[in-house]
């Protein structure tokens, strides 16, 4: 049997199958006889979507969201800041007489990135 690839399918796509089946104007099997896609796999995005939804409406929930979508892009800066220039790691003595070279940054939010 030739190995078959793995089908991807687009968020907007999912979505509109998902308002489809919440319609309920066809059974899941219509649907999923329509689209060529297994019902177990529209079982779960509907299940997805639901479990979703309360978080829909919950404005500390978006807040958080934002708040670590701030705190990726900051360091996802930093780290393209530090990876785009020569690395020089200064030596640092531990106890017993060992040296190591590290570099660390340490991120407004307190974050720090430890590169060896």
């Amino acid at each position: 049997m030739p190995n078959q690839k793995k089908k991807h399918y687009s968020a907007d796509f999912k979505a509109q199958v998902v308002k489809e089946i919440l319609k309920e104007e066809k059974t899941i099997s219509q649907l999923s006889a329509e689209y060529g896609i297994h019902s177990s796999q529209l079982h779960k995005w509907r299940d997805h979507v639901l479990a979703g939804l309360p978080n829909l409406f919950n404005e500390q929930a978006e807040k958080n969201l934002r708040e670590k979508e701030a705190e990726w892009q900051e360091e996802y800066s930093i780290l393209l800041c530090v990876l785009s220039r020569p690395l020089h790691f200064p030596l640092t003595r531990h106890k017993e007489g060992c040296f190591e070279r590290r570099c660390t940054v340490e991120a407004k939010n307190g974050s720090v990135f430890s590169l060896e």
